[in-house]
């Protein structure tokens, strides 16, 4: 994902393939997770040119081959993390905040062009991937997503639902994920406090870090052994989230409201006249 030249071929390849493509998601990332200080410019470029232009490229090339059918559609895997920054993760931060910026300027160019291609974003929580056993990690202990943690499968129905439905902007997945965004979005223009302390504590387990854990930002870590879709925290991550059902249908849970309300004004004028 950090090649254009390459990112463009596979484009190639899967469209002779499979057809014309109709749904890409752009969802490779790398990181560092170390105070920034720790983290050296050559890695801090690796990880922007893979979790950032590596959304760049494949929106790039997805795009070259949606425009001129004026069809298809774009998934951004987003994070609670595009809006709100975190100790020890400076880069991935970095990175997922330049992917909001980059989608909100190509939303409003589709938009303005009324293209039938469509483009949203998926903001994800902390969820329970590979990546805690082969992110590069100069922590004293094994790190760890900060919780409430939610199994993959979760993230992945999300996903699939903003490719059947890509015209809302983004959807938010997990209650964590609302918890941080809610506050962020009423208190924007004005700085919002982290506890470091507490915030660098819950990125990391009391287990020390591994000396042999391998690292994914200059070549996979999975190119002998398979890590599956699951990380190390299965026996406290979640598979439902009734956020996310109610994310998905919010349209209905105003008209709920809206009914609510209506109903309550009714009992109230009744209740008035007699």
């Amino acid at each position: 994902m950090a090649d254009f030249d390459q990112v463009s071929t596979a484009a190639d390849i899967t469209q002779n393939a499979f057809g014309p493509i109709d749904i890409w998601v752009n969802d490779a990332f790398s990181s560092v997770f170390a105070p920034f200080d720790e983290i050296t410019p050559e890695e801090y470029r690796r990880t922007t040119e893979v979790s950032y232009l590596g959304f760049v490229y494949g929106t790039r090339a997805a795009l070259d081959r949606m425009k001129p059918r004026n069809h298809g559609t774009i998934v951004q895997v987003g994070s609670a993390l595009a809006y709100r920054g975190i100790p020890l993760q400076s880069a991935y931060c970095g990175a997922k905040h330049a992917i909001q910026g980059f989608t909100e300027s190509l939303r409003c160019e589709l938009l303005h062009d009324h293209s039938r291609v469509h483009i949203t974003m998926v903001q994800l929580p902390a969820v329970n991937t590979p990546q805690f056993s082969w992110v590069l990690s100069r922590l004293p202990r094994r790190p760890q997503p900060v919780p409430p943690i939610y199994q993959p499968e979760l993230a992945a129905r999300a996903i699939i639902r903003a490719a059947d439905h890509p015209q809302r902007r983004e959807y938010w997945v997990g209650a964590s994920t609302t918890a941080t965004l809610i506050p962020t979005r009423l208190r924007q223009g004005s700085s919002i406090a982290i506890s470091p302390e507490p915030a660098i504590a819950r990125k990391q387990t009391e287990q020390p870090a591994n000396p042999d854990q391998p690292t994914n930002l200059w070549q996979p870590a999975d190119d002998v052994v398979d890590y599956g879709a699951h990380g190390r925290f299965s026996g406290e991550a979640h598979n439902a989230d009734p956020q996310v059902w109610a994310s998905q249908h919010h349209g209905l849970l105003a008209r709920a409201a809206t009914l609510t309300g209506v109903m309550a004004v009714r009992a109230a004028w009744r209740h008035h006249r007699r």
